[in-house]
Parts: C-alpha cells; structure tokens; sequence
C-alpha cells in the first residue's frame, strides 16, 4: 500500500513513518501494493487527531480517531477499517474481489445487515453560487445540501465541518 503522510501542527520524523507503515501493513492483505492510504497527523494542545483514507478500486475507506498520542490513534484508526470491512464483508467481496480467507472472521460471524432506506425526498434542484446554498441549507437546519452550481453547471455537495466551517464537494470528470 502507497502510504502518503500529511502533517498539520505535527512533526513528522522518520520513526512516526516506519510506525505508520508498520500499522498499515496490517491492511495489506485486502488491497493491492499501488493502493493509496492518506494519513493526516493534526497536533493540538494535549490530544493528536488522526485522519486515515484509503482510496481503492472507486471505494473509500475513511476512519478519523482522536487520542493523547498518535500512536494509539493511528491503531484505532486501523481498526475501524478493518471492522469496515468485517461489516460489509459480502458487499466487498464483490466489489473489491477480495477472497473470503483474506476477509478478517470476527469471533462471533457477523450478518450482513441490510439496507434499510426510510425516506426518499424529492426536490427541484436550482442552480445557485456555493454561498447561497450553503444560506440555504443553513435556513433548513441541515447538515448538508445538494445544488447545482451556476458557475460550472455541474452538482455540488456543501456540507457543514466540525469544526464549523464548511465543505465543498465537486465531481471530478
């Protein structure tokens, strides 16, 4: 696996990258050597935030974990994944090609729960800037909102950040 480190506040020496590597090679028996992992260390007064995404195959496996250090972070980021995985076991088996002796086996077999979809909206979708649809899914109380952009024609995601400021999602094509 193509491990990329990104640092924010956070020095990264070469022992923070071999104990990275050596984590995340815990992973390499469900993906292919030319997956990417991005790993983001954020350094904060008293606690380490740890940020794992790993791109494969069109799917992305993404764990955020926030600790006193970033070793046991980036442990518990690993096995969020793997439990990822383990959960949706079935679906990537046929997604992914993964065989089912590589897939981790939990104590107890877990079954694949389905999915369950409780409400379907429908709305018009207006072209608008990402500052009016970020006012109007502040208006709403939501989380996010999906609009089409006026400047590119294409559909937009704007969602709200923890750390409240917001995000922008565009489609590459």
């Amino acid at each position: 696996m193509k491990a990329k480190i990104i640092a924010r506040k956070f020095t990264v020496d070469d022992k923070t990258r071999d104990y990275v590597a050596k984590k995340l090679a815990k992973l390499d028996k469900f993906f292919s050597p030319e997956t990417e992992a991005s790993v983001t260390l954020y350094g904060r007064k008293g606690e380490e935030r740890v940020e794992l995404t790993i791109f494969h195959g069109g799917t992305i496996f993404r764990a955020e974990v926030t600790d006193k250090d970033y070793q046991p972070a980036i442990v518990k980021a690993v096995d969020i994944i793997e439990r990822q995985i383990r959960k949706n076991r079935t679906r990537l088996e046929k997604k992914l090609h993964i065989p089912k002796e590589q897939l981790p086996a939990g104590e107890i077999p877990e079954e694949e729960e389905p999915i369950v979809i409780s409400k379907v909206k429908r709305f018009d979708i207006v072209p608008m800037t990402v500052e009016e649809a970020i006012m109007q899914m502040n208006l709403l109380s939501h989380e996010f909102y999906l609009f089409r952009n006026v400047d590119t024609g294409a559909m937009n995601l704007v969602y709200k950040r923890k750390e409240n400021d917001y995000g922008v999602i565009e489609p590459v094509e």
